[in-house]
């Protein structure tokens, strides 16, 4: 992990693309401004990790289905084409 030590106003350049600027410091918060292209996606990070977990309970779910689904049509083949 780099640590840097920035004041209010200066700035922190990522790659080329992206700048952020220390907005402002009162206390224990900090304000961070980021200017970065539209086609990269910022979130905070308990954002990021709900977004995750919604993600991966998704998939699960799909596979639940796709389980279900190949039970069912299993089920049918062995009932005959009367079905």
């Amino acid at each position: 992990m780099l640590i840097l030590s920035r004041l209010k106003g200066e700035k922190i350049m990522i790659g080329q693309d992206i700048v952020l600027t220390i907005l402002d410091v009162a206390g224990d918060q900090v304000r961070i401004g980021i200017d970065a292209p539209k086609d990269i996606s910022i979130y905070r990070e308990e954002i990021y990790k709900a977004i995750q977990t919604e993600n991966k309970a998704a998939v699960r779910l799909d596979g639940d289905a796709k389980s279900l689904l190949q039970k069912i049509l299993s089920s049918q083949d062995d009932l005959g084409p009367n079905i």
